[in-house]
């Protein structure tokens, strides 16, 4: 035989050696991605080899942890921990990355996942998803009232042959609600009242020189429309019964009155008041004559900080201005953005019209409108 032959076969040899060497240490280190095949070269090493390298390794970790605090373990380490740890009786002492709770809370999710996917599998022939009709009509009948629950709504539903569990009917309910406010709150006892519900309730400013002045406001909460309002410097309990006096002509009262517990309020109010429930508000609790503080707001903001008041008598035209403003002209988003006097709003220009800008308090706000334009006019 040619010798050449024989060392160009020793060498092919030593060349598959050398690639199934390396091949086989890549498998046998341990590295996650090649974790089943370290484990099976793991068989054919002896126990004292192991347990040099266990140590070794638990070492390194000791000095990785006191570098990097907060490990990102990657979907797939998490279901090789949860799956490791569920046959090693001593995982808790072999964890170091992170806590038990931690690889606890894995397990939860991974169970949770599981059976999500295995009865969604199941699901095809199951009962058919809802329509949209349907989940629209659960929907409107909890914004409507409140006061029902699923099983409530259930009932009505069957009376319209629509037929509903009441789980299904729990999961469309909390989209429209928050959990714990199936009974009527102050909110919706406002919104179930409101076009018979008024509030009162004071604003103090200062004149030019400083000295105090009251304005006692009255609005009714449906409509937002400021029904009357008062001014003066001493805001005694029979001026305060005087306005509402004036506020109720013909017999023309509300039904409820939203006061606070100011001491103004005294005998003679309360004679005025009889035929109407008055509310009293919770002490240091504004949100519960909100519609009435937050007009108060206003008048303060887009009003009064702009002027300079010399007594009551400009005080009070100011006020009067800007309350034809507020209750003729101006939008308000409590309701929609709709004018509190005028709930009917224009869905498109009208034709053969211009934009009219008025000036309010002088030129302070401004109200626009369409009016008839001087080319129709000629036409």
């Amino acid at each position: 035989m040619n010798p050449r032959f024989f060392s160009l076969i020793r060498q092919c040899v030593d060349a598959l050696y050398q690639a199934a060497n390396r091949r086989l240490r890549q498998w046998t280190r341990p590295d996650n991605h090649t974790l089943f095949p370290s484990v099976v070269a793991d068989l054919m090493r002896s126990k004292a080899e192991l347990v040099l390298e266990n140590a070794f390794l638990r070492q390194q970790l000791i000095v990785l942890q006191r570098q990097v605090k907060h490990p990102a373990p990657t979907p797939r380490d998490r279901v090789l921990l949860v799956l490791l740890a569920r046959k090693l009786r001593s995982w808790k002492q072999a964890l170091m990355i992170v806590q038990p709770d931690t690889l606890l809370r894995w397990h939860r999710d991974l169970f949770r996942w599981f059976w999500k996917r295995k009865s969604r599998s199941r699901r095809s022939g199951g009962r058919p998803p809802l329509t949209q009709e349907t989940i629209a009509l659960i929907k409107r009948m909890a914004r409507e009232n409140h006061t029902w629950g699923a099983e409530r709504i259930r009932g009505e539903l069957l009376k319209l042959g629509v037929r509903v569990s009441t789980n299904a009917i729990r999961k469309y309910l909390k989209q429209v609600r928050p959990p714990g406010l199936s009974k009527q709150n102050w909110g919706t006892f406002l919104r179930n009242h409101a076009s018979q519900i008024w509030a009162c309730d004071f604003l103090q400013t200062y004149d030019v020189l400083f000295r105090a002045v009251f304005v006692f406001i009255i609005v009714e909460l449906g409509s937002r429309r400021v029904v009357h309002f008062g001014v003066t410097r001493h805001p005694t309990d029979a001026w305060i019964a005087q306005q509402l006096r004036e506020a109720t002509p013909f017999g023309v009262k509300p039904r409820f009155l939203i006061r606070d517990n100011d001491r103004k309020y005294g005998a003679s109010f309360d004679r005025v008041t009889a035929g109407i429930d008055v509310l009293r508000t919770p002490y240091k609790a504004p949100k519960a004559n909100a519609v009435c503080e937050r007009f108060l707001g206003s008048l303060r903001r887009e009003c009064l900080d702009y002027f300079l008041i010399l007594g009551e008598k400009h005080l009070y035209r100011v006020v009067k201005e800007y309350k034809q403003y507020f209750n003729h002209a101006r939008p308000h988003q409590g309701i929609e953005q709709r004018i509190p006097c005028q709930p009917e709003r224009l869905e498109t220009p009208p034709i053969n019209r211009e934009l009219a800008s008025r000036p309010v308090l002088g030129g302070l706000h401004h109200n626009y409108g369409w009016q008839v334009s001087p080319n129709a006019r000629l036409n």
